[in-house]
């Protein structure tokens, strides 16, 4: 492995790296994000009755022959080779889209979306999930969980007996982010139209009456953010008698966020015979006691390390330098960006305010740019995303409303403008980038004022087989000081890394 010391320049930001905040949702202000009444909602008495319960299925799965007639030294191999680790009765993987038997108008679909091959978690969960066990999913960002857990849901419900006025969805997706809910519910609309298989998305922060139109019409898949999803099973819109499969996704973020008593309560609500499927991104001890509360047997697949790691596709850039001095740096880095073929740039600042600081510093300089926080109406903030999807726009200002959930798959670069509190948050920002087997760029800029998180931040490079700068290092060791220092230089994996 080669090093290279520039002093001078960001240099080449193509991500050829190789293979290499708690202090409230919503950005700046701890705002809960979620309909706002958070309190009231575990309070919030819900009845729901277990009999007459309709019979269903969920064990669809029959091997391929050649998954059957492999050797268990090839499984293990391959196990090996993507970082799969697994607990319980697992099925062996897959290794092709076309061993998995997924019913021609799934099959199809994959096919017109151009995917190559199955990711680890899919090669891995989907047999798990298309048998009908509980699952517990630990993998990072941008690793293919949400087709992971969406296509076994479409079969499942392709296999039930149809609803019927009154009865409420047979899959329950919970999400703790609207963006993400909604992410999730477009996959959802995408491969389940073939079969008229009906979707909506609940989530606070928007009108209820188009929500509770759908849920009252009736649809098969529903993505919800926990706290609206009360709201509508305690006015009656909807209910969870007919819910057999049933999916937490980023459940580590849930737990973050105080939901926990919405999670319980909603569960309450679903029959005992339900399939789970817990996705996270790391394995604290909350998750393995939710886990073993509700999920009963499940099988377990860690992707990596059971620890939050960053994406080793991701080049990390740490510039040690005095606050003072982060807006000269950003002009002059985002001057390089803009020379690259693929810009496409999300940059987080801690605040809403500083969030519209850069965002109107960016645009006066003429690039196209565009901001998003937890002050923006949902209509401004779809808008927004629409655009910088498509392309309209290159850089996105941003709040960590955007950290977790916001699905892009082309960002190239991200830029940590202002550090966040804690290494989990810098790591899931960073995640917006190298998504997939894509390279990609993170800068992050570290002040005296960052001190705090110097050893956490050390540590996250290290485990990423990063560069680390003498100056982080000396802070680190310190155990907080530092700061001034570094002085526009920073260090890089060479491009032969």
């Amino acid at each position: 492995m080669t090093y290279r010391n520039s002093s001078s320049s960001y240099g080449s930001k193509s991500g050829s790296g190789g293979y290499g905040g708690r202090s409230g949702y919503g950005g700046g202000g701890g705002g809960y994000r979620d309909g706002g009444r958070k309190k009231d909602w575990a309070d919030k008495e819900i009845k729901t009755d277990f009999s007459n319960l309709t019979p269903f299925v969920k064990d669809f799965y029959v091997p391929h022959p050649v998954v059957a007639s492999r050797s268990p030294h090839e499984v293990e191999a391959y196990r090996a080779k993507h970082q799969i680790t697994i607990k319980g009765n697992v099925p062996d993987p897959i290794m092709k889209f076309g061993e998995i038997n997924f019913p021609d108008y799934v099959e199809s679909r994959i096919l017109q979306e151009g995917f190559k091959e199955p990711t680890a978690i899919q090669a891995q969960g989907w047999p798990i999930a298309l048998s009908g066990r509980n699952m517990v999913g630990v993998a990072q960002t941008g690793s293919g969980k949400t087709l992971a857990f969406t296509l076994p849901a479409i079969v499942h419900i392709n296999a039930q007996e149809r609803l019927k006025p009154g009865d409420g969805p047979i899959v329950l997706v919970l999400a703790p982010t609207r963006e993400l809910a909604q992410q999730i519910q477009v996959v959802a609309k995408d491969f389940g139209s073939s079969t008229h298989v009906r979707s909506t998305c609940v989530f606070g922060g928007m009108p209820r009456r188009q929500q509770m139109y759908d849920l009252r019409r009736g649809v098969e898949f529903l993505v919800a953010t926990p706290g609206r999803l009360i709201d509508f099973l305690s006015d009656g819109s909807t209910n969870l008698r007919r819910c057999t499969y049933l999916v937490l996704d980023e459940a580590d973020r849930m737990l973050d966020m105080g939901f926990e008593p919405q999670i319980r309560k909603i569960i309450e609500q679903i029959r005992p015979d339900r399939q789970v499927l817990m996705w996270s991104a790391t394995w604290p001890t909350e998750i393995k006691n939710l886990a073993n509360e509700f999920l009963g047997e499940y099988c377990q697949v860690n992707i990596g390390s059971l620890e939050l790691s960053a994406n080793k596709n991701i080049l990390q850039i740490v510039d040690v330098c005095r606050e003072n001095e982060k807006e000269d740096k950003l002009y002059t880095l985002l001057q390089e960006i803009n020379q690259e073929s693929e810009k496409k740039t999300i940059i987080f600042a801690m605040t809403k305010r500083k969030v519209d600081d850069l965002y109107r510093m960016i645009s006066r300089a003429g690039w196209k740019a565009a901001a998003i926080h937890g002050d923006k109406t949902q209509g401004d903030r779809d808008y927004v995303l629409r655009n910088f999807r498509s392309g309209k726009i290159d850089i996105l200002v941003a709040t960590d409303v955007a950290a977790r959930g916001l699905d892009v798959d082309d960002v190239k670069f991200v830029v940590n403008y202002d550090y966040p509190n804690n290494s989990e948050d810098y790591i899931h920002r960073i995640g917006r980038t190298g998504r997939s087997t894509k390279t990609g760029t993170s800068y992050a800029f570290f002040t005296h004022e960052n001190s705090k998180q110097a050893r956490d931040l050390v540590n996250v490079l290290r485990e990423a087989n990063q560069v680390v700068a003498p100056e982080l290092e000396q802070m680190a060791s310190r155990g907080g000081g530092g700061g001034g220092g570094f002085r526009g230089e920073c260090f890089r994996l060479s491009e032969d890394w």
